[in-house]
């Protein structure tokens, strides 16, 4: 399993770490403004123009199906009547009104007349309902006389009820086109030609009938018209269903693509954004992708942390850092960055699972945490957001219990100039409380490399006793807890502690910056020297083998 989940971060006085805030943009501003409930669309908000858009096309389509259909069985109606078998005049009045409705709807949908969402309603009901209370005076004239059951015995009987057969095995037919065209995903030429095969099989039975059966052979032309009109909506309906299925997958595919690269699924979020597993779509490498969304990228604070991280992240080429790939700007203004996939636990979960770690074992992880912060501080890069869900335990070419350091989001430089780099304002707050040092929680405005040794301390104290340094019911409690409190010795929650590991965890948590360690050397130093540390890559292999089995044995079969 992997985990890019963090622990929320606070910003008091800034609402840019958190992930449910919407910056106030005009664009924004002009969005919510045009954002109204659409009429009978229920009470879901939707854009007005874009369901109009949508709503004026499929009665585009709709309206073409029915007028066809209705048309060319007006026609046929006519035809009978000329050849002396009129229908009934209320039934072709109404015939003929359904078509009209249908042309003067066609007129206006296919015009440049604009047509608000309103007008558009009313459309809709005059085309459906028009059809529908024709259909409604069909059945009604079916079932009201008894003609029907007078001829039953005659030669128009046997006609009507040869008809009333045919058009239930079309019925059957009808069903099937349809299910498959909107059920099964294909290109609309494939479908095309599936359904157009469905579509003649029934209609060349009928024919072969009509040539070979000397008894029902006179009366199967009588259905041939119905049949073929009938299946030819079908396939229509089938077909268009099908191409509309296949561009709304092209469309949500490309809605989840960032440049070259493919959104599968998130695999957390944080205070700067959340973060997917992603794969390039040509190397089709797994990676992790970060991104801020564009009502989240509208606060330029925002933009500016998000654009040091990936720099920070991208100067940054230790082994125990993780490795940035890509940087973009997708078209919808997504920002992203890609970082390398790592398949494994953060410590935040190790813990959780297994419990506290051994002494060896979280000295051998801390000094990877050391070796990624040398490089950073090097370079002038404080962290500032240690803690045991920024640290991520993996296997990478075959070596076992590899630390990667993540979520350079806070990152602050050293020695910059500019007023517009120090992007931590004064009387601001930025880390996250249960591992966050003093200097931070009081809001200083200047603060050094020593705040991540104080962060480190906390990580190593909940590796090795299973909690934070302090645990208190609200965040403002645990950052004074920070600045005025002692933390409860390791030894006394774990006895078995060596002394100078202990030591080591409480000169980190020191309360003033120059009573801990003056740099990051000399803790990984410091470590190196306690008698716990005996720790390798082989143990590591051992352990996570031995923790795969019992996850097997524990698996139900």
């Amino acid at each position: 399993m992997t985990s890019y989940r963090t622990e929320p971060s606070i910003a008091k006085g800034n609402s840019a770490n958190s992930t449910t805030a919407y910056a106030n943009t005009p664009a924004l501003d002009s969005a919510r403004q045009q954002a109204v409930f659409v009429p009978g669309g229920g009470s879901t908000p939707h854009f007005t123009h874009e369901i109009n858009c949508l709503l004026r096309r499929r009665l585009r389509v709709a309206g073409l199906i029915g007028l066809f259909g209705f048309s060319v069985y007006l026609i046929r109606a006519f035809i009978l009547a000329s050849n002396g078998m009129a229908p009934p005049a209320i039934g072709l009045a109404l015939h003929s009104v359904v078509v009209a409705v249908l042309i003067g709807a066609a007129c206006l949908l296919w015009s440049h007349v604009a047509l608000d969402m309103a007008a558009l309603r009313w459309i809709e009901v005059g085309m459906f309902g028009a059809m529908a209370a024709f259909f409604a005076y069909l059945h009604f004239a079916v079932f009201y006389h008894e003609h029907v059951l007078d001829t039953v015995a005659s030669d128009e009987g046997k006609v009507i009820l040869f008809a009333a057969v045919n058009l239930g095995n079309c019925l059957r037919w009808f069903i099937l086109i349809v299910l498959y065209g909107t059920f099964i995903p294909n290109t609309w030429r494939r479908c095309a030609t599936i359904v157009g095969g469905m579509a003649l099989t029934p209609v060349a039975l009928s024919i072969y009938i009509g040539f070979q059966c000397p008894i029902l052979g006179a009366y199967v032309w009588h259905g041939m018209f119905e049949m073929v009109v009938t299946l030819a909506i079908a396939s229509t309906i089938a077909i268009f269903g099908s191409y509309k299925i296949g561009e709304l997958q092209q469309q949500a595919f490309a809605a989840r693509k960032l440049g070259q690269y493919v959104l599968s699924r998130r695999l957390g979020a944080g205070g700067m954004g959340e973060v997917y597993l992603g794969e390039h779509t040509m190397l089709r490498r797994a990676c992790a992708i970060k991104l801020i969304r564009p009502d989240q990228a509208g606060d330029p604070t925002t933009l500016s942390r998000f654009e040091r991280e990936v720099q920070a992240m991208a100067n940054l080429t230790h082994w125990n850092t993780v490795e940035v790939y890509d940087y973009g700007i997708a078209e919808d203004g997504t920002f992203y960055y890609v970082m390398e996939y790592l398949p494994g636990l953060s410590l935040q979960e190790l813990v959780e699972r297994h419990g506290p770690l051994s002494p060896s074992r979280a000295v051998y992880i801390l000094r990877q945490v050391c070796a990624a912060l040398k490089e950073a501080h090097s370079i002038g890069l404080i962290h500032r957001d240690i803690k045991p869900s920024n640290v991520i335990l993996c296997e990478r070419g075959g070596v076992h219990d590899v630390a990667k350091l993540l979520d350079f989001g806070l990152v602050q430089g050293i020695g910059f100039q500019s007023d517009t780099d120090k992007l931590t304002l004064q009387g601001t707050i930025l880390g996250s409380p249960p591992y966050m040092s003093p200097e931070q929680a009081l809001s200083k405005g200047e603060i050094d490399f020593r705040t991540d040794i104080y962060s480190l301390g906390g990580l190593a104290y909940f590796l090795l006793t299973g909690q934070p340094p302090f645990e208190r019911e609200t965040a403002m409690e645990m950052l004074m807890a920070h600045v005025h409190d002692r933390p409860t010795a390791p030894r006394e929650i774990r006895p078995e502690l060596s002394p100078d590991l202990e030591a080591l965890i409480l000169r980190c948590l020191a309360k003033k910056p120059d009573e801990r360690f003056p740099n990051i050397h000399r803790v990984d130093r410091a470590l190196a020297e306690c008698a716990a540390a005996d720790w390798d890559s082989e143990r590591a292999r051992e352990w996570w083998q031995e923790s795969e089995s019992e996850a097997k044995e524990l698996t139900p079969a």
